[in-house]
């Protein structure tokens, strides 16, 4: 059985390149374009995992964990952040905001996939 996850990049080729990732292994890949969209898509599914960017409009990636962990379905789901930002002040945020694990772009398919297998397996 493959997990699920949820996706959330405003870069439709970034979601593009998370999806080629993700679907062979045997994920089934929710995608959203934004923090709210992301909230939007999460009220309808359940997912094992959640990747999200930091930057975006109308809801960046920080604001989007805030309100995933207000969630009590969604408190312990594990969140990795997939960004192009790697500045150490940014991962605490991100961590003291909930999220579980941090991937820098442009990222390896594989080592993704071990990343997700690892938080939701």
């Amino acid at each position: 059985m493959g997990l699920t996850v949820l996706a959330v990049d405003d870069s439709r080729t970034m979601r593009d390149m998370i999806r080629m990732a993700l679907a062979p292994a045997g994920f089934t890949v929710h995608l959203a374009e934004d923090g709210v969209h992301g909230i939007e898509v999460l009220e309808g599914i359940s997912p094992d995992a959640i990747i999200t960017d930091i930057n975006m409009p109308r809801m960046d990636g920080f604001g989007f964990i805030d309100a995933v962990r207000d969630q009590d379905a969604h408190r312990a789901t594990p969140i990795l952040v997939l960004t192009t930002e790697s500045a150490p002040e940014l991962k605490m945020r991100a961590r003291n905001a909930g999220a579980t694990g941090w991937i820098v772009k442009p990222f390896d398919p594989a080592k993704l996939v071990k990343a997700l297998h690892m938080v939701a397996g």
